[in-house]
């Protein structure tokens, strides 16, 4: 592995934490699961406990409020529920942008959750669709049917094959290389409008609607809809800056394999 390609800072001393659920959100189809995670992180008041960068996510820097500029990071948190299993929150601006970087990734994020004896990994993400639903459903896939059992209700469906193709990204992966170490992961992927510009807050409020219940969360879902405007801002401004890094980088790609120049992609 290549580890001097990725900086993990550490940013509080390390809590001992109950059994902890391990829950990723990173920026993807709809940004469902980063919307959700954001609303996680927030709500709770987790704690910051590393912040991740590294020479494999975009090559660029985001401009904030004070026009100064910020590299792109992802970020764990850390939230102590007492009497409940505690939890440990993946959140960020970017995923790494090609395969040797994901797996890379998700190996080091993997090694966070053994280090505080986690044995459940939830990642969250979207379906894109053609039109934008009225009410999306969510469905769920996994790495154990025990897993799939445990989550399985009336708000979700494990009737996913045929639906989807492959899970890309951090989302999948962590799936099956959660498996080789014995640790079970569940995906929730909620439907949501496939135009990279849209928001799916409508999909995120079902997936929290489902960790609320089933972890006992105690959240107020209601509220997401009032802080759509600082999230939906705050999430467009950086998607719209990555959107033409992340194609010229596609391009390039392309152009290799195909061995000619290529200047569009859909």
């Amino acid at each position: 592995m290549r580890d001097s390609y990725w900086k993990v800072m550490q940013f509080s001393k390390l809590p001992k934490l109950n059994n902890p659920v391990f829950i990723e959100g990173l920026p993807g189809i709809g940004n469902v699961g980063k919307v959700a995670v954001d609303f996680l992180i927030d709500e709770l008041n987790a704690k910051k406990l590393y912040e991740i960068t590294s020479y494999t996510f975009p090559h660029s820097v985001f401009v904030n409020e004070d026009n100064l500029v910020e590299l792109p990071l992802v970020e764990v948190f850390y939230k102590e529920l007492k009497g409940k299993k505690d939890l440990l929150l993946l959140g960020g601006d970017v995923q790494p942008v090609d395969e040797i970087s994901s797996y890379e990734f998700s190996e080091k994020i993997l090694d966070i959750v053994q280090k505080f004896n986690g044995k459940e990994v939830i990642t969250l993400g979207g379906i894109g669709l053609t039109d934008i639903p009225k009410k999306p459903k969510v469905y769920c896939t996994g790495n154990s049917k025990k897993i799939i059992q445990k989550y399985k209700s009336d708000l979700v469906s494990n009737n996913l094959y045929g639906v989807v193709g492959p899970i890309v990204g951090v989302s999948g992966l962590l799936l099956g290389l959660a498996s080789r170490r014995n640790i079970e992961a569940i995906s929730f992927l909620a439907e949501t409008y496939g135009h990279p510009m849209y928001l799916g807050i409508k999909g995120a409020k079902e997936i929290l609607r489902i960790l609320n219940k089933n972890l006992g969360l105690n959240l107020d879902i209601n509220k997401l809809d009032k802080e759509i405007k600082d999230i939906e801002s705050e999430i467009i401004k950086k998607t719209e800056q990555l959107s033409e890094v992340t194609k010229q980088l596609a391009l390039r790609r392309l152009q290799k394999r195909l061995g000619k120049d290529v200047d569009y992609i859909g």
